[in-house]
């Protein structure tokens, strides 16, 4: 009797650990970093000694966050005198919040911080009740912060806002920006079991032809189809316009950058690969960019599958009638798009080309979905085209 006793004991005590452990973190929202080039630095009066107000719409919600800020390629420390969050009133459209909402973060207990040349900071969790696709603003009041190396997201795709001091009030914003500063990631404790996507790209995962404000970029399509059918997985949206996998290009190559983007985050159990545009357009032999382009996907793919990750393989959309477009470069699409297809190395094979290609000439997009005539970007509907043409059973 006393042994069956010890033993429905320490049952009880393992059933009591299980139910009071609290749910591991996921990250709901990130961002690709890269330093401002000079037109993407802040508009007058700059960040230094002012408020700035930044609004970003998560994937899914939880009940508890933490908000990850960088200084990656600063060259000077960054003072930081305080942060707050709150519900933003709009998805970016204005500065308002939600009255009595905002809330202070702390950083090792402390409300100022300062990240040195590289670093980053990350703040005390705080209970915070977020649903899914809610819109968030955070606030950084910033001290002293280099006016010319900035980390930042330059393709924001969503407004964010000056005010002059140390503020919280943005009824008269001193200037508008579309681009993001200092924040990184933002993680969440879900309410259920939840996963992230960690997705890879170039500006058409960046967002470019997508509505200002709109929060509208096929990332964020695919998490509503994936909220739609039940699935709690964050989808991360590591996009950088003018971004190459291989050399050139703006920003930190993907092949540089893939290690911390796709692997640097909380809860990532998938990765999507859709790059290659801007290396195949601007290359000088389309089929051997492409097979390079093949050799660092396979290094990504068999990192990911080290790691228990699965990795989903999307082809290159159509650039005919873009000035990137010729024969050679063509000869590389296609190629790298029938090795995604077939090769065998990807867990799944996400076909954005044949989603978004002309039916009469299939090495264009549809005239529908093109932004600005540029016949490279989609526009919003294209982009809802090639979210929820995904197969969201492709993630469980």
């Amino acid at each position: 009797m006393k042994k069956l006793s010890l033993i429905l004991a320490a049952v009880a005590a393992a059933c009591c650990f299980c139910a009071c452990q609290k749910p591991a973190w996921v990250t709901t929202w990130a961002t690709a970093l890269q330093i401002a080039e000079p037109h993407n630095r802040p508009p007058q009066p700059g960040l230094s000694g002012n408020s700035f107000r930044q609004i970003v719409q998560v994937s899914v919600g939880g009940t508890e966050l933490r908000l990850h800020l960088s200084n990656l390629f600063n060259t000077d420390a960054t003072e930081i005198l305080g942060v707050e969050i709150a519900r933003a009133a709009s998805m970016g459209a204005s500065p308002d919040i939600v009255e009595g909402t905002s809330v202070e973060l702390t950083f090792g207990g402390h409300r100022a911080v300062t990240m040195e040349p590289g670093g980053e900071a990350v703040s005390d969790p705080i209970r915070f009740p977020l649903k899914d696709r809610d819109n968030l603003a955070i606030t950084i009041h910033y001290g002293s912060i280099s006016a010319e190396t900035l980390t930042s997201h330059p393709g924001s795709r969503t407004s964010s806002y000056i005010a002059l001091g140390n503020t919280s009030d943005f009824s008269s914003p001193a200037a508008v920006t579309a681009h993001w500063y200092t924040i990184s990631s933002i993680d969440v404790r879900p309410m259920k079991e939840s996963a992230a996507i960690a997705v890879l790209g170039d500006s058409i995962t960046d967002g470019r032809g997508t509505t200002t404000n709109g929060q509208d970029r096929w990332t964020d399509q695919l998490s509503r189809s994936l909220l739609k059918a039940g699935k709690n997985i964050a989808v991360l949206n590591f996009g950088l316009g003018g971004n190459c996998i291989l050399r050139g290009g703006l920003g930190p190559t993907g092949e540089s950058r893939y290690p911390r983007d796709l692997f640097g985050h909380e809860g990532v159990k998938y990765i999507i690969l859709f790059e290659g545009t801007n290396d195949l357009g601007g290359s000088r032999d389309g089929r051997q960019t492409a097979t390079e382009i093949q050799a660092v996907w396979t290094r990504i793919v068999r990192e990911a599958h080290e790691k228990g990750i699965k990795v989903f393989g999307a082809t290159v959309t159509p650039v005919k009638g873009n000035g990137y477009y010729s024969e050679d470069h063509e000869a590389g699409r296609q190629q790298l798009n029938q090795w995604i297809r077939s090769g065998g190395i990807f867990d799944g094979v996400i076909d954005f080309d044949r989603m978004v290609a002309s039916a009469d000439d299939p090495d264009r997009l549809d005239p529908a979905y093109l932004f600005e005539n540029d016949w490279l970007h989609l526009n919003a509907k294209g982009y809802e085209v090639m979210g929820y043409g995904i197969d969201t059973s492709l993630f469980e």
